[in-house]
C-alpha cells in the first residue's frame, strides 16, 4: 500500500434534513442509535425545517445509514423527504443529540394525540412502577402531541 493512504479511504461528512412528521416521536434518540451503531460521529437535532443531522465517517457507513434510517424510523414517524448532501467535517466527538434549533419559519408536521399505548397502561397500572397511577403517563409513541406544542 502506497504511504499516505489510509485502508478504508479518508472519513466524509454528510449533512441530512429530514422532513414529516419527525418531531415528538423518538426521532433524534432511534438516529443516535443507528449512528452509534455503524460507528458514526456527529449530532442530530430538531429545526424549524425538520431534522437535521450532522454525519461523519467512512462512505460505507454513511451510505448504509442513509439506506437504513427510513427502514428503521419509529413507528409514529413520517418521513416526507430525506435529503443528504456533502458536508465539511466539524470537529465532533461521538455522536450526540443537541438542543433543538430556532428560527425561521417552522415547517415541521405536528403528530396527533394518541391513545395510551399497552406498555404504559400496564406501567400505570402496576403497583411497582414508579409511574404508578401517575396521571400524564405517555412515552414517543403514545399521549399527546398536537395539544402541548405551542410553535
Amino acid at each position: 500500500m502506497p504511504l499516505g493512504v489510509e485502508p478504508f479511504g479518508m472519513p466524509e461528512a454528510r449533512r441530512l434534513l429530514i422532513t414529516g412528521l419527525v418531531q415528538g416521536v423518538g426521532f433524534r434518540p432511534a438516529v443516535w442509535r443507528l449512528a452509534r451503531q455503524l460507528e458514526l460521529s456527529g449530532w442530530v437535532r430538531n429545526g424549524p425545517a425538520g431534522v437535521e443531522i450532522q454525519l461523519q465517517g467512512q462512505a460505507g457507513p454513511l451510505d448504509e445509514f442513509v439506506r437504513r434510517l427510513p427502514l428503521e424510523a419509529p413507528t409514529l414517524a413520517r418521513i416526507d423527504s430525506l435529503e443528504p448532501r456533502d458536508s465539511a467535517p466539524e470537529s465532533c466527538d461521538g455522536f450526540s443529540i443537541q438542543e433543538s434549533r430556532a428560527g425561521g419559519p417552522v415547517a415541521t408536521a405536528i403528530g396527533p394525540d394518541l391513545a395510551v399505548c399497552p406498555d404504559c397502561l400496564a406501567e400505570l397500572f402496576d403497583p411497582a412502577s414508579r409511574r404508578y397511577r401517575y396521571p400524564l403517563l405517555a412515552c414517543t409513541r403514545c399521549g399527546p402531541r398536537y395539544t402541548v406544542t405551542r410553535r
